[in-house]
């Protein structure tokens, strides 16, 4: 039995998830590895026997998607040339996680292609959305990595084919504390605008993991430092709260280890407008630009000691089981 696995690569978050997920899978089924995308910081740590570049968003530095270098840097004549020369025959099963050239691969070959992503959640009705409709980027989350059936992570399980998030187990394994700094990770906004406006803000420490930078260097009460996942990981344990965007990854954490969080959803990306709602609902403040009229909005987060409980115990192997037994008739 063997099993193609695709991951997207843009951010870091369906990284983080595979790291985890993957070994599930191997303990019975031989695994290969797609990844496409040019945008993580991560590296996954197993083989990979395919990679792409895929279709990847391009971040900006005011707070969202960089459209129009997202589209130029686009090769579509190569993406259908991948999609052509993918060898889907040698697989009983394609679990993807919102990768395009294998959902594309397996629509144009007629292989079943079976969704697991954050992604795949939103398409369900019940989960959380902005009140505006969003129909053509609703179209783009649905058909950027067409499946036919699948299963989602949200922060909360909305649904039965929903699960909650998937932890790193170096975030499992430890006992957080909570010392006197804040971690920041707005990969979409520029090093400059995030100084500008946490250096006004006096009575915190902050820690900014950057994407836009290859030193270290600090400024006033802001040490700024280039991503790293044990960096990351190692401040995110010990800080007092988190300032990111909504993407799915870095609040699920920060949730699981009960530090205070606060987001900003990126712009012109619809799942961090979604994942807003969602978070909003459950307590966490958001706010929507980094300007001088929301200082007071993080002051005031500063000050809190409000915590939102969750509970993120759920074992990995239970979603690899369901997938299993629904689509090989075969769990662990």
């Amino acid at each position: 039995m063997k099993v193609l696995y695709a991951i997207q690569a843009t951010g870091n978050g369906h990284i983080s998830r595979a790291k985890v997920l993957i070994p599930y899978l191997q303990k019975n089924i031989e695994v290969d590895v797609l990844l496409s995308g040019t945008s993580a910081d991560i590296e996954l740590g197993l083989p990979i026997r395919f990679y792409f570049k895929g279709l990847s968003f391009v971040f900006g530095k005011n707070g969202g998607v960089n459209i129009w270098k997202t589209i130029a840097q686009m090769d579509f004549w190569r993406f259908f040339k991948d999609i052509k020369r993918l060898p889907l025959n040698e697989y009983d099963l394609v679990i993807n996680d919102f990768e395009p050239v294998s959902a594309w691969a397996c629509f144009l070959q007629k292989k079943q292609c079976i969704a697991l992503s954050h992604q795949f959640s939103l398409l369900n009705e019940k989960v959380p959305k902005p009140k505006k409709k969003a129909r053509f980027s609703h179209l783009i989350l649905k058909y950027y990595a067409p499946a036919s059936v699948g299963y989602g992570f949200h922060f909360k399980s909305y649904a039965s084919s929903i699960y909650t998030p998937i932890i790193q187990k170096e975030l499992k394994s430890i006992s957080p504390c909570k010392e006197n700094y804040f971690v920041v990770y707005l990969p979409a906004f520029d090093d400059k605008k995030i100084i500008a406006i946490l250096s006004k803000i006096h009575n915190a420490n902050w820690f900014v993991f950057s994407k836009h930078t290859k030193e270290r260097y600090n400024y006033g009460n802001i040490k700024v430092r280039p991503i790293s996942s044990k960096g990351f990981n190692k401040n995110l344990i010990n800080c007092s709260g988190v300032l990111c965007g909504a993407g799915f990854e870095t609040p699920s954490e920060a949730l699981y280890l009960k530090k205070k969080l606060l987001v900003i959803p990126m712009k012109n990306q619809y799942e961090q407008q979604c994942n807003g709602e969602a978070l909003k609902n459950m307590g966490v403040p958001v706010i929507y630009d980094l300007k001088q009229k929301n200082i007071k909005v993080i002051e005031d987060w500063i000050k809190s000691k409000k915590i939102i409980e969750v509970d993120y115990s759920e074992s990995p192997q239970k979603v690899i089981d369901q997938i299993l037994t629904d689509h090989l008739k075969k769990p662990f």
